[in-house]
């Protein structure tokens, strides 16, 4: 006769999987053991990271590095929220302020949501501090065209050359313009330093021309603000519609020749227009 120990051995004997005989929570998990390894991605890729036996060049090269970078953005913060600033200006840029995503910003930035909110408190603040930031950034490198060391009309020259290029090099700067005056002005009005920062250009733009209404080569009558916003207008058209004045004349004012040919006649025109 057949030992008891023999037909435990035949009873239990699994059969083909998918067709196990166990019924309620034994079978569930034996389902689930069974399918993690093919139908899990995350679980393989912890459980390959968590493993002793791997190859120690593939496992603990990848998690000093990610170790590291955590680390250094903790102690540096102001290189974080540079970062994030350089990596919101071309998201709000292009996406505009409702299409923007937070999500990308940080996946771009490899940092999170709660460390955004933390440093900018919202996405809007986000977008305001980006917005101060194309302003500041403007307004710095003019700082250092050293106009007051030119004569008058050299000192106008070179300024309305650099807004040219300024604007043609920074075409995202002309894009969160163009978005901020889409929201009417919403949220640079709750800017506490957006004045403060365009003071010193319409300074340096009154300097100038007064030093060439006393040396006699400017004429009188004229407002500084006026003759910024007749800059402005000029450079700003060159990359706001860029691609439908092009269009419509079938021309390409892209090439570098047609850039040179406008920016040299917008230079010429703010000159006349001052000139006694």
């Amino acid at each position: 006769m057949s030992s008891p120990g023999v037909r435990a051995v035949i009873i239990v004997q699994p059969p083909a999987y998918g067709v196990h005989p166990l019924r309620g929570s034994q079978a569930h998990v034996y389902t689930r053991q069974m399918d993690q390894p093919v139908h899990s991605r995350r679980r393989a890729a912890a459980a390959k990271a968590s493993a002793t036996n791997s190859a120690p060049a593939k496992t603990t090269k990848p998690a000093s590095k990610r170790a590291v970078k955590p680390k250094a953005r903790t102690n540096d913060p102001e290189r974080t929220m540079a970062e994030i600033l350089a990596v919101a200006t071309e998201e709000f840029a292009s996406k505009g302020l409702s299409g923007a995503r937070i999500d990308a910003i940080a996946d771009a930035t490899r940092t999170s949501k709660r460390m955004i909110y933390y440093y900018f408190g919202s996405k809007e603040g986000l977008y305001l501090a980006v917005l101060e930031e194309s302003y500041r950034s403007v307004r710095t490198t003019e700082g250092e065209l050293h106009l007051a060391d030119l004569s008058p009309e050299d000192a106008l020259a070179r300024l309305v050359a650099f807004t040219f290029d300024h604007h043609w090099g920074s075409q995202d700067y002309i894009r969160l313009v163009m978005t901020e005056n889409i929201q009417r002005g919403e949220y640079l009005a709750q800017s506490k330093i957006i004045q403060k920062l365009n003071v010193p250009a319409i300074n340096a733009i009154r300097a100038l021309y007064e030093r060439g209404v006393a040396s006699g080569v400017f004429r009188p009558g004229l407002d500084a603000i006026d003759i910024h916003a007749s800059i402005s207008a000029l450079c700003f058209f060159n990359v706001s519609n860029q691609y439908t004045f092009d269009l419509i004349f079938k021309r390409n004012g892209k090439t570098p020749k047609a850039l040179q040919a406008r920016r040299d006649n917008i230079v010429d025109m703010i000159l006349r227009y001052v000139r006694k």
